[in-house]
């Protein structure tokens, strides 16, 4: 898929992964509709865009309301004429062992935002899309292919998440493309930070650092976009997480033991 040009919808703009694919789409010549709930950070992000050279216009809805997806694919239109891709990249995620947690309401957040919030934006622009033959991107996690210690939750919603986009491409074959970007742990994002802990509140530091295996966040959005480019079908970021299925299927034990022993590593 050329960038040029090309109008492209991405969610959870104000900060992280979905500023730089922000930032990083509008370099490349395409036109973003940056969207979050902090309109003062969606405005921060485009003021930075568009004093470059770029093309952006901030657009604030929350993912978890259809009536705001709806109106955010509005204001797409109105701007632009037709909407070329949608990145999915608004998330929560939580860090809690499932049997110390005191307050279980954060469960429904997790599905809300990342599941169902990702359902109520493709409900919107679907029919965009496929008039132009467009692509879905989705910022998921090695968490939606298999169980990871402390993530329970999380973890649930986006294998929901793959569940969903997997029947989509299905249905839509020749109409739509869908990329999913499995992603590791990514350096200078805010998701450990907020992430919900045992009492249902959101921490204020990440409850782990990261560890020598995390990855840069501008070489993650390199990687993404450069999946963008080649019409991939899946970008596995790093790459060693190309191999969770392979294990999944033949070595089980030792995907669980690699999993507890990158939870259990020291600060």
């Amino acid at each position: 898929m050329l960038l040029k040009e090309k109008v492209f919808i991405v969610t959870g703009a104000s900060s992280g992964i979905g500023e730089e694919i922000s930032k990083q789409l509008s370099f490349a010549g395409s036109k973003v509709v940056c969207a979050a709930r902090r309109l003062d950070q969606l405005e921060r992000v485009c003021e930075q865009i568009n004093n470059a050279g770029g093309i952006s216009i901030p657009v604030q809805a929350d993912v978890t309301a259809l009536d705001q997806c709806e109106e955010l694919v509005t204001q797409t239109i109105d701007a632009f004429g037709h909407i070329d891709a949608l990145v999915l990249n608004a998330g929560i995620s939580m860090w809690a062992r499932f049997e110390e947690i005191t307050d279980l309401t954060f469960f429904k957040d997790l599905i809300d935002v990342n599941y169902l919030g990702a359902v109520n934006c493709v409900f919107a622009s679907l029919p965009h899309l496929k008039k132009t033959n467009g692509k879905i991107i989705s910022c998921s996690t090695g968490q939606a292919l298999m169980g990871f210690p402390n993530h329970s939750g999380y973890s649930a919603s986006k294998h929901a998440l793959h569940g969903f986009l997997s029947t989509l491409a299905i249905e839509n074959k020749n109409e739509i493309t869908i990329l999913e970007a499995v992603l590791g742990w990514i350096r200078n994002t805010e998701l450990r930070g907020n992430a919900f802990g045992t009492d249902g509140k959101k921490h204020k530091k990440p409850p782990k650092q990261n560890s020598k295996e995390s990855i840069d966040l501008n070489q993650c959005v390199d990687r993404i976009l450069l999946g963008i480019k080649k019409d991939r079908r899946t970008v596995y970021i790093p790459k060693k997480l190309r191999l969770i299925p392979f294990f999944k299927a033949f070595w089980r034990w030792y995907l669980e033991f690699r999993a507890h022993k990158v939870v259990e590593k020291p600060r």
